[in-house]
């Protein structure tokens, strides 16, 4: 076996990797808030939010299958609009994850906390960024090695879950089932405002999406793209579904909270002491894994960018390990400013600015929408998909207008795509004006 054929992995791999890169803070705590805006009506947006998912990632699936590229998504993006596209595309990738990496930094402190209550949050989000940074500076190998074990560890906790609630639900611990709901106002406590503002929730439990994308191109067969996406979404969707599902069905929506996991609030709730222990440390497993995973990415889009001139040329991977010295250092240090942010900065304010973070994933999943077909020949079945997907975002996005307390996110998602817009405006601009400004390869 060559060195290059050392690095690759199969589709079966590449579905566990992604789903370890996919399980997060975004499902675990996000459903919580799902629950509390739509009711028991808020499992069927993970079912809309799985389906779209897998229609952006067949799209990307089958670019990456005609024609596998490091950068993914932006170099797709580039191919289809043009340079402006490309750096768009990855710059806007980049500040998001960033941001949201802070996020997931305080959220695994405050998972910490729950046992050392009187340890200060920046020591444990410091420890954790150094933690992570260290994974990353062992190389690609070991994160995909690592991702493939905490992705199992975290898919057998869900599945232990739905076992644990079914087991309540037959009466066979705990308090037993609640009352099933019967009527639309039970099903939709909120109205369909309620619904609407829980599906941009359910779609950021599928934000590992991209780091799955930009691991295709290293499948023995990229033509096996599409079946690790397929597996990994279906798998999770089930999973999703019917934890959620289980957890309204053991507990009173109305002793759900957006300060608590539906599933910490079940165990509680059933006076089950040992469980709510179990789950903090799989919330912290999640929560490290994914941060990982968003370092690895990060990385890789900087890499992708510096090699075609939409970033300095000192950023390209130049040792064993895909890593440049500046590179890192960056990663670094925007990790770092992260976190500081995150301490410093208002936590009203903070949750907007990861919420208009994590906007901008979805902004991507759109523009991947609308360039695939300059790519790809879409049959009558796969355009119509294109178009539904489409739509279904855009309705997640709305509902982040609807639902107030999360409101000013969406203002600043969109100050952020102009001045990244601007970006793209002066770098094209540079480029037109002086014509020995040539991507590097």
């Amino acid at each position: 076996m060559g060195p290059r054929e050392q690095g690759m992995v199969t589709w079966r791999q590449l579905a566990l990797f992604g789903a370890g890169c996919t399980v997060g803070t975004g499902f675990f705590l996000g459903s919580g808030l799902a629950i509390e805006q739509g009711g028991p009506a808020s499992a069927a947006a993970f079912l809309i939010a799985a389906a779209s998912a897998y229609i952006v990632f067949e799209l990307l699936a089958g670019m990456t299958a005609a024609d596998p590229e490091a950068g993914s998504f932006r170099s797709y993006a580039k191919k289809a609009y043009g340079p402006w596209a490309g750096f768009s595309s990855g710059w806007a990738y980049w500040c998001s994850e960033l941001l949201i990496m802070g996020s997931q930094l305080m959220a695994l402190s405050i998972f910490s906390r729950f046992w050392f209550p009187n340890v200060p949050l920046w020591l444990f989000a410091a420890g954790y960024a150094v933690l992570g940074l260290m994974v990353l500076l062992l190389g690609t190998a070991l994160l995909s090695r690592l991702e493939h074990v905490l992705g199992a560890v975290k898919l057998m906790a869900i599945a232990g879950f739905i076992a644990l609630a079914a087991a309540i639900a037959a009466g066979w611990a705990g308090n037993g089932a609640v009352p099933f709901p019967n009527r639309a106002r039970e099903w939709l406590p909120n109205g369909i405002g309620g619904f609407w503002s829980a599906l941009v929730y359910a779609f950021y439990a599928f934000g590992g999406l991209e780091v799955l994308a930009l691991m295709a191109v290293r499948l023995r067969d990229p033509g096996d793209a599409p079946k690790a996406g397929k597996t990994m979404l279906a798998v999770l969707a089930v999973l999703y579904v019917s934890a959620l599902g289980l957890a309204m069905a053991i507990v009173p929506h109305a002793a759900f909270s957006s300060k608590e996991s539906p599933f910490v609030t079940a165990v509680h709730w059933h006076g089950l002491p040992v469980f709510p222990h179990l789950f903090n440390a799989v919330f912290m497993i999640a929560g490290f894994s994914t941060m990982a995973a968003s370092l690895f990415t990060v990385m890789t889009m900087v890499t992708v960018l510096a090699k075609d001139g939409d970033a300095p040329r000192r950023f390209v991977a130049n040792d064993r390990r895909g890593l440049s010295s500046p590179t890192f250092l960056l990663t670094a240090a925007g990790l770092f400013l992260s976190v500081i942010l995150a301490l410093l900065v208002p936590a009203r304010l903070y949750e907007y600015i990861t919420t208009a973070a994590g906007l901008l994933l979805l902004y991507n999943w759109l523009f991947i929408l609308s360039f695939a077909p300059r790519l790809l020949p879409l049959g009558r079945l796969a355009r119509w998909k294109r178009w539904a997907a489409f739509l279904f975002i855009v309705f997640a996005v709305g509902g982040t207008v609807v639902d107030r307390s999360i409101r000013p996110g969406f203002f600043i998602s969109l100050a952020l795509v102009a001045a990244i817009a601007f970006a793209a405006f002066i770098r094209t601009r540079k480029t037109v004006q002086n014509p020995r400004i040539r991507p590097q390869t």
